[in-house]
């Protein structure tokens, strides 16, 4: 943490990293230092792309421009041909899908869809692509909402779909080890066959890919319950740009031995490299669960019915989810779905799992007896059956699927404090007023993440400035995680972010996050070297610093 509050307090200058790491800016060769200072003309330049990327205050939503990298050649695809016999695609009505994200709402235009089946046929692609300068866009099950998985121009798509298979089970520890592209429901169902299950669940479990999930560091419904990917994930498999394979596919829940080099790529969108296969920690099938939909007159009284159910729940809460009435008319409207119960400004649906279903009953009775009494809720059902709790999650997770028919959706993914997490629906609704088709907010209260979606009858830049610039001022006084800030900066534009994320990334930051992306694993081991020279270890020879070194950083997994 130290080295990016350091970073922090320095300018934006093509020599800041020879300014924080002194003791090896002389051993970075002219490529590097030529990296450096790419990276920090690049920054600079998407800072001002209001005048030369296209983008204003009435289009903030404007695409950067092409990238000097080079086009695909017929030389190029008979390489690819050679290598994914019937796995290179080049029809224009197969790629259609893969160049077009969930919502519709952005296209690329790949020419090229490659399908390989290995982590080698990924090195080797990748390793092709680097030497050619041909871009790349790594892409799972693309049922993400931002445009991050689909190509900006004419990129090479990678898809990983044909790496499903699960490669290894241990039904002891319960930790799986499978291709990247291994769907999550698919993965859901095969786990519970041997009385496991996934500690991820989101309502895209039906074509998201595990890759994809932990690319993004997906959140979902049960993160209350069994935390963040950063926790679960015990080990990755990666083919970095240059197409050389970092093998970090650890099965040990606790392992010490130097940098965590996984946690780098959790949550990196694709830009450090293509996660090929993961290996993760799976909690047992609980015996028990039950499902609570319970309607509430205000969002106070839903905070407070949830730090009552943190009480009284306690071991067995799984999931606390809400949505507003207006998601709720949407779903009646659009997906023809029944409210269970009277009709509430807001509603909430409550999961425990548990291994005694006795013992489970009893303390969801009594958390339900003590919220009714004191008029925290107004209604509510309760499921205990499979069918019936599928029917009452439905309700929450169709909510993106309900937006869908409302024309076009602006969608934001931000991450509050928990008390704060509505305010941010209610100012918007006041600041928009008609512009507005609708301004819904849903999300998870058990870690402070709201989706916000703000609908209109079609694509409208005004509407679109008046949204960007007042909900990144308002969300940095709420003191924000802009979750959904994706790399590809489509639908979350540079040039507006450029003023109001600076509470999230300096400008150094940024830079410095290029720079890894093309230098990760050699600076973690030019730091650990000098490390090593500094603590008077030059005795040890040049090999023997190298293998510890390896054996500290996991880099003997790099091919």
């Amino acid at each position: 943490m130290g080295i990016f509050q350091r970073f922090a307090r320095l300018p934006l200058k093509s020599t800041y990293i020879w300014s924080l790491c002194p003791q090896y800016s002389t051993d970075l060769t002219a490529v590097d230092r030529a990296l450096i200072v790419r990276s920090s003309q690049l920054i600079q330049h998407r800072c001002v792309h209001s005048r030369v990327m296209g983008a204003s205050p009435g289009n903030p939503g404007a695409a950067p421009p092409r990238l000097p990298f080079s086009r695909v050649t017929r030389e190029d695809l008979a390489f690819f041909r050679t290598l994914l016999p019937g796995r290179t695609i080049t029809d224009p009505d197969l790629l259609k899908s893969s160049n077009v994200d969930w919502l519709k709402t952005v296209e690329g235009n790949s020419e090229v869809l490659l399908r390989p089946k290995t982590t080698e046929e990924v090195s080797q692609i990748l390793r092709h692509c680097n030497e050619r300068n041909l871009a790349v866009c790594p892409q799972g099950g693309n049922t993400g909402l931002v445009g991050g998985s689909v190509p900006v121009f004419d990129e090479i798509i990678l898809s990983t779909s044909l790496m499903n298979q699960v490669i290894t089970f241990d039904n002891i520890s319960g930790i799986l080890t499978c291709q990247a592209g291994c769907v999550l429901e698919n993965l859901s169902n095969y786990l519970e066959e041997r009385d496991f299950i996934m500690p991820l669940d989101l309502g895209a479990k039906g074509s998201c890919h595990i890759g994809g999930n932990v690319s993004t560091n997906a959140g979902g419904l049960r993160l209350l319950r069994y935390g963040s990917l950063r926790g679960t994930v015990l080990g990755l498999e990666v083919v970095l740009a240059d197409g050389r394979i970092l093998n970090c596919l650890a099965t040990l829940r606790k392992d010490n031995t130097g940098y965590d080099l996984k946690q780098l790529f959790i949550g990196s969108e694709g830009t450090l490299g293509v996660i090929t296969a993961v290996s993760i920690l799976c909690p047992r099938k609980p015996k028990a669960v039950n499902v609570a939909f319970l309607g509430c007159s205000s969002f106070q009284q839903l905070l407070e019915t949830f730090q009552c159910c943190r009480g009284m729940l306690g071991e067995i809460l799984s999931a606390f989810e809400f949505f507003d009435a207006s998601c709720m008319s949407l779903l009646e409207k659009h997906l023809k779905l029944t409210n269970p119960i009277t009709e509430s400004p807001f509603y909430i649906v409550i999961e425990t799992a548990g291994s005694n279903a006795t013992h489970d009953e009893e303390k969801l009775h009594k958390f339900l007896e003590e919220v009714m009494t004191s008029s925290l809720v107004t209604d509510g059902t309760v499921a205990t059956e499979a069918t019936k709790i599928k029917a009452l999650w439905s309700l929450r997770e169709r909510v993106t699927e309900a937006l869908t028919h409302e024309g076009y959706t602006y969608k934001y993914d931000i991450s509050l404090p928990v008390e704060k997490i509505y305010d941010l629906v209610q100012d918007m609704r006041g600041h928009l007023g008609d512009m507005a088709k609708n301004v819904v907010g849903y999300g998870h209260v058990g870690d402070g993440n709201l989706h916000l979606n703000i609908t209109s009858p079609s694509k409208d830049p005004a509407l679109l400035a008046a949204i960007e610039p007042y909900v990144y001022d308002m969300g940095s006084r709420l003191s924000p995680s802009w979750a959904a800030l994706k790399p590809c900066w489509i639908l979350r534009a540079f040039s507006t972010l450029t003023k109001h994320c600076q509470t999230i990334y300096t400008n150094s930051f940024l830079v410095f996050m290029i720079y890894m992306k093309n230098k990760a694993v050699f600076i973690l081991l030019q730091c650990f070297c000098n490390t090593v020279i500094v603590l008077n270890w030059t005795v040890i020879d040049q090999t023997l610093k190298y293998l510890i070194c390896s054996v500290l950083c996991k880099s003997h997994a790099l091919n």
